[in-house]
């Protein structure tokens, strides 16, 4: 007799048959044992997010892919492909969609001219930066920038509210461009 509430043997065989495979499987990707392929991707997305925070960190630097890739011990035509594979764009995408990000909030917070928002948030060129910011956002950085200042809400709403999709894609280089 077993006691009151306890499952009989045929439930108890179930029960085991049903959830031990469903823990060893669990216990193994967690542990990182028996899933090298597992263990490997854990890593490079480790390496992807260690350059991804380098470029949240110093968006307004110049920076190239070369050091990035050293950043994540990887080769720069790895780390390309590998970023592209993590994160949906390809590093320099990412990257011209932070600072248009970091710029539409100085252009709405600060009464900085274009050309210094430009600058502080690592473009070289006003032009550049005026053909990027229309194409991520919609509108020139000029009227953007007469929508007013933010609204009286935490940042953090703030920010994704207006933070730019990653839909489009964004050339270096004006259409009709040769490339090389």
């Amino acid at each position: 007799m077993h006691p009151v509430g306890a499952p009989g043997p045929a439930v108890r065989e179930v029960l085991d048959a049903v959830l031990t495979p469903a823990a060893g499987s669990l216990t193994a990707r967690t542990a990182g044992q028996d899933d090298p392929v597992s263990a490997s991707s854990e890593d490079s997305n480790r390496r992807m997010l260690r350059a991804r925070d380098v470029m949240d960190r110093d968006y307004a630097l110049p920076l190239d892919v070369p050091g990035l890739a050293r950043v994540a011990h990887v080769s720069a035509a790895h780390f390309i492909r590998t970023f592209r594979a993590t994160f949906g764009e390809t590093p320099h995408r990412y990257l011209q969609r932070r600072r248009v990000e970091r710029a539409m909030w100085l252009l709405r917070s600060s009464d900085r001219t274009v050309t210094d928002v430009c600058m502080a948030v690592g473009f070289s060129s006003l032009g550049t930066f005026s053909r990027v910011f229309a194409e991520v956002v919609g509108e020139p950085p000029s009227v953007y920038r007469r929508r007013g200042p933010l609204a009286p809400v935490p940042s953090c709403f703030g920010m994704r509210w207006l933070r730019p999709g990653s839909n489009g894609a964004v050339s270096e280089k004006p259409a009709g461009s040769p490339r090389l």
